[in-house]
């Protein structure tokens, strides 16, 4: 018996070479109709044939996919066969619009069949940077809308030639309707500039970069999602140079190795680092240094890990293959602060005095996307900064509700814009610190993208942080304006605590104990919070506990420079004298001016302590740790001085030293973490003659400890089952799993980030979940 099937697949299935796929399961079950991409990124499969042959079908849809494709559902409707089709075709794309949305294609690294076609001499794609099939290449950089086909795409300024079109055409050739192919007679070219935009004539672009880097020349390359800037990774000289022009004193170089073989001369690699430095995402992932090495102490100084990626797409494997030398820095191509560079004129005029050349081409980049960023926490791959390769990332929201469309703009650090759209949370590419209007105009551009490409024109709510002064909390009122939508603050612990529940799939009834621990968020009292115990839903959230609360004197001075916070957590148990004489042997050089400085920080903290801004931060303990141990005194990026304890935690013996940080009971059921405490004991372990790293690790397994027991009596008291980490700190090795084990050994169920970023990169999907809860 003939029967029909009208078939719509839902997931990533665009851009990763899904129809020419069941093209090929199709013809081999004898099946005749059409397959054609939908205008919400989805698949539209309608089907002829016997029964059994269209079943064994939809089986093979599922089982024998492509690598990168996901389905997240296949509806099917049977109807009796009307005879319509003599074959089964891939038909023309459509705007149409299937029950529920689907999801727009991410960037894929180039794959090894690809690659092979690069490196083979009398191959059309022989040394061709462009190279690609239906199963990789760029994706999300380059769409302009949807359906994904190549019109829709900045590859449309690149006609095919008629090889290409041949092959196109061809439904048993890999690159059978894949969007993005081309070869050397008809695809993007690469070509070479000074750093004035004048051409540097030669045969072999590429070629000559890599011969210019091993000179110590300092390059910006443009990419898939935007510049990189390249400089040789061995060469001291030229990583001081580079840091002296970036003005990037310390903060960590990604750098970009040829394969893990190389990787594994300077850095340690578990199998499940390796898995991900692999993946056809290709992210930054964090790798222990080795002890012998090879490459300039200047790309991570202080720092126990180094930022390691592999190549992701054909320039950057040639440009390895041609660079004689066991690693390249590919560090973001924009000024400090400012969202990375897409465009060659913007390039040209804003990263003049940064580069020697710039090596461009001619493919235009529709969505900046900067790399992601990733590194084992307590036993998780965990996302640093979640970007290319990983988005758009959706979440399905537990009780999201199809017809509720909404928008969310996170904080102000590392942010990134999410929407809430057919039920499910939407976050899109990482925009950085949006403390500037370049970085505002950058999340703009990517929400209005967002809006656009799913076809929305009206919003039920737009969400924000409670921070009054963040850009990010005027632009939400000026969309919610905008779009007609109601304006719903979020505070900025709940937000992590939601995005953890989102991330771990708990239901919209669920409560959990979360420990939100960061730097700074803006309390629902005005002071600083950062280091809380909440009872938190979707929709509430109860603070339980947190750290006691501590002076700032200068305010976010103490952020800046941490001998500052160190005196504020110890004003409250040493005397005056006794502190200055501390602060002026111990921590002068974390005063830029000196005693003047540290006696008018005195005077705030012993005249007028009542009016200073309080926070219980824990990123601010960590850094008065720091400072205290002498490991770093002045923060030149976001998390360096807590950043280096760990590294300098790495070498010690967390059991060595008996320090106490007391867990107090305030009232009827809040708990403080006394950090005045920790630091005592820790100067007392230093007048001793303690060695530094075990002092700083014994302070992480204290801190993990006290977390716990703090944790494990709220939950006991509260009658919750689930205990999570959300927040900045939550990227700490040492103190997750510490925390992670005792937790557990509890009998409790550990919550942790999977998927969406602990930091601030997260805040924007909590935001949405939480305020979803609220307007239900």
């Amino acid at each position: 018996m003939l029967r029909r099937a009208v078939i719509h697949v839902r997931g990533l299935v665009q851009g990763v070479g899904f129809r020419p796929f069941i093209y090929r399961i199709a013809v081999a079950h004898g099946l005749k109709g059409y397959v054609l991409n939908l205008g919400d990124a989805g698949v539209e499969i309608v089907v002829e044939g016997k029964e059994g042959e269209i079943e064994n079908f939809i089986r093979d849809i599922y089982d024998k996919k492509p690598a990168v494709a996901r389905i997240d559902s296949v509806d099917v409707e049977w109807g009796k066969a009307t005879g319509e089709f003599s074959e089964f075709r891939i038909s023309v794309s459509c705007d149409k619009r299937s029950v529920r949305s689907s999801v727009i294609p991410r960037d894929v690294a180039i794959c090894d069949l690809c690659l092979a076609d690069m490196l083979r001499e009398g191959s059309r794609w022989f040394h061709y940077a462009f190279t690609a099939c239906a199963a990789c290449g760029p994706r999300f950089t380059i769409i302009e809308k949807l359906p994904y086909d190549r019109e829709n795409t900045t590859m449309q300024d690149f006609p095919l030639c008629e090889e290409c079109l041949k092959e196109y055409q061809d439904p048993m050739d890999r690159r059978y309707h894949a969007q993005g192919i081309c070869c050397s007679k008809c695809g993007p070219q690469v070509f070479l500039v000074d750093k004035c935009g004048n051409p540097v004539e030669c045969r072999d672009p590429i070629g000559e970069v890599a011969r210019l880097l091993s000179e110590g020349f300092i390059v910006a390359v443009k990419g898939i999602g935007g510049f990189h800037i390249a400089a040789d990774a061995s060469n001291d000289n030229v990583v001081l140079e580079l840091r002296r022009r970036k003005n990037r004193p310390q903060r960590p170089f990604a750098i970009m190795s040829l394969d893990v073989a190389k990787v594994k001369s300077y850095a340690y690699v578990s199998e499940e680092e390796r898995r991900l430095l692999e993946s056809f995402e290709r992210p930054i992932v964090l790798l222990r240094k080795r002890e012998d090495f090879s490459l300039s102490e200047l790309i991570a100084p202080g720092l126990d890990t180094v930022g390691v990626m592999l190549p992701y797409s054909g320039l950057h494997y040639l440009l390895l293959m041609k660079f004689d030398g066991l690693a390249l820095i590919m560090t973001s191509g924009n000024l400090p602060g400012r969202p990375i560079v897409v465009d060659e004129k913007t390039a040209l005029k804003s990263l003049n005095g940064l580069v020697d050349y710039f090596l461009l081409h001619n493919r235009r980049i529709v969505n900046r996307c900067d790399d992601s960023v990733m590194r084992m926490v307590g036993g998780v791959p965990t996302f640093i900064r979640r970007s290319r390769g990983y988005v758009p990332g959706y979440f399905e929201v537990p009780f999201g509700r199809r017809d509720v469309v909404g928008v969310a703009v996170g904080a102000e650090e590392r942010v990134v814009g999410s929407l809430l759209y057919d039920g499910r949370c939407i976050a899109f590419q990482h925009i950085g610190d949006v403390d500037n209007l370049e970085s505002l105009d950058a999340l703009r551009e990517s929400i209005l993208f967002s809006l656009r490409v799913h076809n929305v024109r009206k919003l039920d709510f737009v969400a924000c942080d409670h921070n009054p002064a963040f850009l990010t909390t005027r632009l939400a009122g000026e969309l919610a304006e905008e779009y007609g939508a109601k304006l719903v603050k979020v505070q900025h612990h709940h937000a992590h605590a939601a995005s953890l529940l989102l991330d771990c799939e708990m239901p919209r009834d669920a409560q959990a104990l979360i420990v939100t621990v960061d730097g700074v968020g803006y309390g629902t009292d005005g002071s600083a919070w950062g280091g809380e115990f909440l009872l938190a839903s979707y929709s509430e959230f109860t603070r339980v506990g947190s750290f006691k609360p501590q002076p700032m004197p200068g305010g976010d001075l103490c952020a800046i420079y941490p001998c500052r916070m160190l005196a504020g957590i110890l004003s409250s148990v040493m005397e005056r004298d006794e502190l200055r004489e501390l602060l002026t042997t111990r921590c002068l050089d974390g005063f830029p001016r000196g005693e003047q400085e540290v006696d008018l920080v005195l005077n705030q903290l012993y005249g007028g302590r009542s009016k200073l801004l309080h926070t219980s931060s824990l990123g601010r303990v960590l850094d008065a740790v720091s400072a205290l141990l002498g490991v770093c005194k002045f923060r030149s990026y976001e998390g360096e001085p807590a950043m280096k304890l760990e590294a300098a935690a790495s070498g010690g013996d967390p059991f060595s030293v008996d320090l106490q940080l007391p867990v107090e009971r305030e009232g009827a059921s809040f708990y403080l973490l006394d950090s005045s405490a920790l630091l005592l004991s820790v100067l007392e372990s230093l007048n001793v003659g303690t060695r530094t790293a075990d002092v700083a690790a014994s302070v992480h397994r204290v801190i993990a400890e006290s977390l716990a027991e703090a944790a494990v009596e709220l939950a006991r008291e509260h009658g919750v089952k689930c205990i999570g980490i959300s927040g900045g700190v939550a990227f700490n090795n040492l103190i997750v799993s510490t925390l992670k084990k005792k937790v557990t050994a509890r009998g409790y169920a550990f919550l942790q980030h999977r998927d969406i970023s602990p930091g601030d990169g997260g805040v924007s999907q909590g935001q949405i979940a939480a305020a979803l809860s609220n307007i239900l």
